[in-house]
């Protein structure tokens, strides 16, 4: 299995949408084999589904998602644990202890607010809604 967490400096990124890279993990049986930073270069919202599908993810950790990336990660058969804290690995070992569920209401949900006021999710801590 190759599982995704959206990481800067080994704690989980709390915004997929502006994820600077991921820490990809290779999982055998229950044991992480190997793991590797990779850099977004920049790629934002809509790129990040084809970033993490050319490198065979199935499985995504992240702090805040919109509903429209996770609708397009589900199409592509990849499962989302969302509104996580804290360090990457961790939330790897929990998660393969069967530990670590998923936590939508931690996710943003829209970057519009009623009103038409927008919001970049770091302003308001994305993920702890």
């Amino acid at each position: 299995m190759v599982l995704a967490v959206t990481s800067e400096n080994g704690e989980i990124f709390q915004h997929f949408g502006k994820c600077p890279g991921f820490e990809i993990y290779h999982i055998e049986g229950n044991k992480i084999i190997s793991k590797d930073y990779v850099s977004t270069n920049g790629s934002g919202h809509s790129l990040l589904f084809e970033f993490l599908k050319e490198r065979n993810v199935e499985v995504l950790i992240c702090g805040g998602i919109g509903q429209g990336a996770r609708d397009a990660l589900a199409s592509g058969n990849i499962k989302v644990i969302s509104g996580q804290l804290g360090s990457s690995e961790a939330a790897v070992n929990f998660y393969l202890s069967g530990d670590l569920k998923d936590n939508p209401v931690g996710g943003c949900c829209s970057h519009h607010h009623s009103g038409g006021e927008s919001h970049t999710c770091g302003s308001h801590g994305c993920g702890s809604h």
